[in-house]
Parts: C-alpha cells; sequence; structure tokens
C-alpha cells in the first residue's frame, strides 16, 4: 500500500495486520525493570549472550528486533485506521500501547543495543544484523530523522564486518545503501557476485554466486538474489525517510548511468539520468495522486520542472521541492 495507495489492498489485508497486532497486544508482558511492553520469551535471531556468572544464553525479553517490527506493525495499524476511518477507539488503544513500547538504546561503546541489557554477545561478527531491522527493511531509523540512532547502529554494524553469504551479505548492501555509503555497498555486491563452486555449509568461503547465476549461500538462497537487486534499487533511489532522494548510494565506479521505471512510495515510478556522479535529469510519473518531496542535490545550482510540458517555479524548502501531481501526471526535473 506504502508504493500504490491502493486502498481496496489496503481494506483487504487490514484484518492480517489487526490480527497481528491483537496478538502482540495479548502477548506482551511489562517489563518489571523499565515498565516497557516487551515480548517474552523471545530471541535476537540468532545470536547469544554472556550472563554475569558466565553462561551462554539467547533466550530474552524484548530483543531489539522485536521492538522495531511491532512498532513499526502497530505504526502501520494506526496509519492504516486513519485512512479506512475504522476501529477509531482501538487505534487510540493502539496509539497509547505503543508509547510503552521500548526506545531504541545506545551502549557505551556507542553502538546500538540488540538486547534490553548491555549484555556482551557470543559473536561479535555475527552474520545476522538483526538489532538494526529498523534502518531496512524498517524505516524508523534514518539519517536525517534520527541521525544519533543511525550512527549508533552504523557502529554496530562496523563491528558485525562484511563477511557473510548469500541473504546476510544481501541485507548488508541494503543497509549501507540506507547509511548513503556507495563504495561500500559496492565491494558487498563484489562479494556477493563472486564465482564460487564450492557447495558445502562453510560461512566463511562458501558465499558468492555460482556459475549459474544463483546466490552460493550453501546449498542455494533466492533471498541472496532477490535481496541484492533490491540493494541496487536502494543505493540508486529512497523514499522511506518522506522524501524522494535520487542517488543517495552512488559508488565511484557507477559514475556515468540512468535507471528506469524504479517505484517510490505514495506512488510514482522515476526515471533518472546521471554524469559524473551527478543527476542530470529525473521524471517522476505518478500513480496515485500524491504532494511529493523531492530532496534537491546539494551541487545542483538551478532546477527546472515542467509538469505536462508545462513549466513551473518550483518553491524550494530546506532543500525540497515540493511536487503535487495527479494520477497519470508527470513531472520532468532538470538538474543544472
Amino acid at each position: 500500500y506504502a508504493f500504490t495507495r491502493d486502498k481496496d489492498y489496503l481494506r483487504r489485508i487490514y484484518p492480517v495486520l489487526k490480527g497481528a497486532v491483537e496478538f502482540y497486544l495479548h502477548s506482551m508482558v511489562k517489563d518489571l525493570n523499565t515498565g516497557w511492553l516487551v515480548t517474552a520469551p523471545s530471541e535476537s535471531p540468532e545470536n547469544a549472550f554472556y550472563l554475569p556468572n558466565g553462561k551462554v544464553a539467547s533466550i530474552c525479553a524484548g530483543p531489539t528486533i522485536d521492538n522495531q517490527i511491532i512498532k513499526e506493525l502497530f505504526t502501520n495499524v494506526i496509519d492504516a485506521s486513519r485512512i479506512l476511518h475504522q476501529d477509531i477507539t482501538f487505534s487510540k488503544k493502539l496509539e497509547s500501547a505503543k508509547k510503552q513500547l521500548p526506545p531504541e538504546r545506545i551502549d557505551s561503546t556507542g553502538r546500538l543495543m540488540e538486547w534490553l541489557k548491555p549484555y556482551k554477545e557470543t559473536d561479535p561478527h555475527h552474520r545476522h544484523m538483526s538489532p538494526v531491522w529498523g534502518l531496512y527493511p524498517g524505516n524508523e531509523i534514518t539519517l536525517s530523522g534520527t541521525p544519533e540512532i543511525a550512527e549508533a547502529a552504523k557502529q554496530l554494524m562496523i563491528r558485525r564486518g562484511d563477511v557473510s553469504t548469500g541473504w546476510s551479505l544481501a541485507w548488508k548492501i541494503n543497509l549501507w545503501a540506507r547509511m548513503q555509503d556507495g563504495n561500500h555497498c559496492f565491494r558487498l555486491i563484489k562479494d556477493l557476485l563472486r564465482p564460487t563452486q564450492h557447495s558445502g555449509v562453510n560461512m566463511e568461503n562458501g558465499g558468492g554466486t555460482y556459475l549459474n547465476m544463483f546466490d552460493a549461500h550453501p546449498p542455494f538462497q533466492i533471498d541472496g538474489n532477490f535481496g541484492g537487486a533490491a540493494g541496487m534499487a536502494e543505493m540508486l533511489l529512497q523514499s522511506n525517510a518522506g522524501y524522494i532522494d535520487l542517488l543517495p548510494a552512488l559508488p565511484d565506479q557507477w559514475a556515468n548511468g540512468s535507471f528506469k521505471g524504479l517505484c517510490v512510495r505514495e506512488g510514482a515510478e522515476v526515471d533518472a539520468s546521471w554524469k559524473n556522479g551527478r543527476v542530470i535529469s529525473a521524471a517522476i510519473k505518478a500513480t496515485a495522486t500524491h504532494d511529493f518531496k523531492l530532496k534537491i542535490p546539494a551541487y545542483a545550482r538551478k532546477v527546472r520542472i515542467a509538469i505536462m510540458h508545462k513549466v513551473i517555479l518550483p518553491k524550494e524548502q530546506q532543500g525540497m521541492v515540493d511536487l503535487s501531481l495527479k494520477k497519470g501526471e508527470k513531472a520532468t526535473i532538470f538538474f543544472e
């Protein structure tokens, strides 16, 4: 729905979303130390931690990934209730419960915490990126909206490292795209596409891509193929922070190029061309009527916009321009 604005679709899936929320409202408990609503028992897939007595455990209450997923689920249902004009009382109850969810927390090392307590993980380089789900595929953590949390997420990503296989490599491409580090993304893409014929279970060197182009996380993970493609799209176009961001994570190796038909939230298809790492033109075709925000690159001295071939005077505020488009209308933008 975020990409299509199709209310009929939203109306069909709403009972499923609401049912998921009802499950959590009934199953979560209050943490005795903080009063926060948490899942219990749970775990942070698939990492473990050391208890104060030195023993290893993985079962816990309220791991960060749960809190992030549930917060986004609650937000989606609240928004859907407002859009569909139904369950207003339930929505207000949900807003109250959302405020009781644990906030993102940063440990003494500057990293995003994986658990409610600052446990020491058994595998600092674990390939799972569970604590930064809110950065991707979630939308809670953004460079522009939550810079301090984004920096803490980055420090955790650095600690985890790049070595991985399959879907985890693909996930890391998307995460570093959200961090707008195109060169880091490019290194991970090379790792993902590294030719291999190794088919055994070996997380150190079993990754890459088979000669038939299947992802080589033993024995095969389509997640690596689809996720890698998603990461490349995320490097070229983002809309998760509430505005359209062109070429947010462009690597040096992609200095010149173009793309067509990538989709953004609120309902639009976007084309763009760039040269020497700078976007020179773009087109935004609305698939739903909406007021879109477009981020203007800092290097652009002048912006020219035409909607359905009619030139308009863009009103720029804080590096953004507003584009009011009806379904089917197309805005063409030139950057100088």
